[in-house]
């Protein structure tokens, strides 16, 4: 029994830890992964939508070339700005109340109230035949997303075995980059429509991803972690029985649950919980530079790891693609193109499946970002000196492609594979929120300043704002080297201590050297102290 004052069976070996896995249990961990469609899909169709002769005369009044001239016939800057960047202003917000709800409700509730609210956006903007509603609709979305992106990967971290868990978190980046896939081809059959299916169909498409991952959840167990957290000891037993494949009563679940509890008290007892003003300013007790435990550090790693992800300009691609190839003036087939650049994310991202655990999520940061900066700089270097010639243009859509492979397959998954990572239990829902709300941050920043940058009735840039995303993404590759740690192989609880003990490039070199368990204490009996289990419940019970 696990509880009521007994002790949990323990283990100092450190290498046994961690339960086998079945393959039933690797696709539940695996099936989280989902919820990257909402993200991919909600992303993707804005582009092409914005892009239609229909929406842009519905918006405009403008009626399509040659009535209007070509270069005239676009949604204003300040249109295409609000329109993308509204849903990332939900999200933000979006991803923060998650971060709570998760804590008191439970990860999988967390999720499924947001594909509840996902879907009640998704009703107003296919209802929308103006460009208010559709904003709208736009912003209660993106709290629908800001939930379910930020709780989707604290859920699949805290029930994904350690040797694949970067892959299963990988995973939520490819369908992200599927639901752009998806997003892309509804958009080119629609996109020719003269009717309010142009956009509508796009839109309420949406519809069936909410509902499968609502009713896909209620299947999956809760977070055993949360359990943990909660001092529901007996409940954490079960749903680590399942994610693991194991009978509740295995040892090799009785020494990982005890491992899981002997770090949250451990955690505690560094960082003690409080009111619930405290519990947030918890994220920020620390110092930045001293060794040891520091929740500052790891906040502020988080955070800016998924503010370089937004700095590398991918989703500029994504979000203004099409607009962008119209805008050359010398593309045929705009849509084409965007479709053509989304089918190299998908085709690349499963590479990430193998190499993050392969050869580590430092490695593909570093390299990739390295990558992605050659490339961004001859895109910029080719448009500026022969932009007009189908030749060079040809090149630069080769050099986008070869610069979306790069990201794809490294900072892609790599980042949310990070946060997910990075944080101890007691701040990590807020920990992981923060973060996501960052993405969502500079996604909506981005979202906002772009069309200035790029549109013709604007800073007219055009192809010179690759020489800022290149520029940006050097950034990213030193922030790579001297940041990033790596947790390749680590139990969650392992890369806590990993954390304390190393910095960034020598993190690599790390193993570990004991456990939370022997630490906190073990009886003769080989059974974590009564008094540890005793404490953990007690503290949950008053969370």
């Amino acid at each position: 029994m696990v509880g009521g004052g007994h002790g949990l069976v323990a283990t100092a070996d450190t290498g046994r830890i961690e339960a086998p896995v079945t393959l039933k249990a690797h696709l539940m961990c695996a099936f989280a992964a989902f919820a990257g469609i909402f993200f991919g899909f909600d992303s993707g169709y804005i582009s092409g939508v914005q892009g239609m002769n229909y929406v842009i005369t519905l918006y405009t009044g403008l009626q399509p070339p040659p009535a209007t001239s070509k270069d005239a016939f676009t949604l204003p800057a300040w249109q295409k700005s609000l329109i993308t960047s509204i849903l990332s202003a939900g999200t933000f917000f979006g991803a923060i109340i998650a971060g709570d709800l998760a804590d008191f409700f439970g990860r999988r509730t967390t999720i499924i109230a947001g594909c509840f609210l996902y879907s009640v956006g998704v009703i107003l903007q296919t209802a929308s035949t103006t460009y208010g509603l559709l904003v709208a609709g736009r912003l209660v979305a993106g709290f629908g997303v800001g939930f379910v992106s930020a709780i989707v990967i604290l859920y699949m971290s805290e029930v994904a075995p350690k040797a694949v868990r970067g892959a299963i978190v990988s995973g939520y980046q490819f369908c992200v980059t599927i639901g752009l896939l998806l997003a892309s081809c509804v958009d080119y059959a629609t996109q020719n429509r003269n009717d309010t299916g142009s956009y509508r169909i796009p839109i309420a498409v949406q519809f069936l991803w909410a509902i499968i991952l609502a009713i896909g959840l209620a299947l999956l167990p809760e977070s055993p972690r949360y359990f943990v957290k909660r001092g529901k000891l007996d409940k954490a037993a079960a749903s680590l029985a399942r994610v693991r494949g194991q009978p509740i009563d295995s040892e090799y679940v009785q020494a990982e649950l005890a491992e899981i509890v002997a770090n949250h008290e451990y955690e505690l007892q560094v960082v003690p919980q409080g009111t619930y003003i405290s519990s947030w300013a918890n994220c920020f007790k620390g110092g930045l530079f001293r060794t040891g435990s520091s929740n500052l550090r790891r906040t502020i790693l988080g955070t800016s790891l998924q503010m370089m992800q937004q700095w590398t300009g991918i989703n500029f691609v994504f979000y203004f693609g099409t607009t962008f190839f119209q805008e050359l003036g010398t593309i045929n087939n705009p849509f084409l193109i965007s479709l053509i650049t989304t089918l190299v994310n998908v085709c690349s991202t499963p590479i990430s499946f193998y190499t993050i655990e392969k050869f580590g999520r430092r490695p593909l940061l570093v390299w990739g970002a390295c990558g992605m900066f050659i490339c961004e700089f001859i895109v910029a270097i080719v448009g500026v000196t022969d932009g007009q010639n189908p030749a060079a243009v040809r090149a630069m859509i080769a050099f986008i492609c070869i610069y979306i492979f790069f990201f794809a397959s490294t900072w892609g998954p790599g980042a949310w594979v990070v946060i997910g990572e990075i944080f101890p239990l007691p701040i990590r829902s807020r920990g992981v929120a923060l973060s996501t709300a960052s993405n969502w941050l500079w996604n909506c920043i981005i979202g906002i300043i772009t069309p200035y940058m790029v549109g013709t009735d604007e800073g007219n840039l055009g192809a010179k704002v690759f020489f800022i995303w290149g520029s940006l993404c050097v950034c990213c590759f030193v922030y790579a080297y001297f940041l990033i740690p790596e947790t390749k192989g680590l139990s969650l609880e392992q890369v806590d201590r990993m954390l304390e003990e190393t910095n960034a490039r020598t993190s690599s070199k790390w193993v570990p050297h004991s456990t939370f368990a022997a630490e906190m204490g073990l009886t003769e009996k080989g059974t974590l102290a009564p008094e540890i289990v005793e404490e953990v419940e007690r503290k949950g019970s008053i969370v």
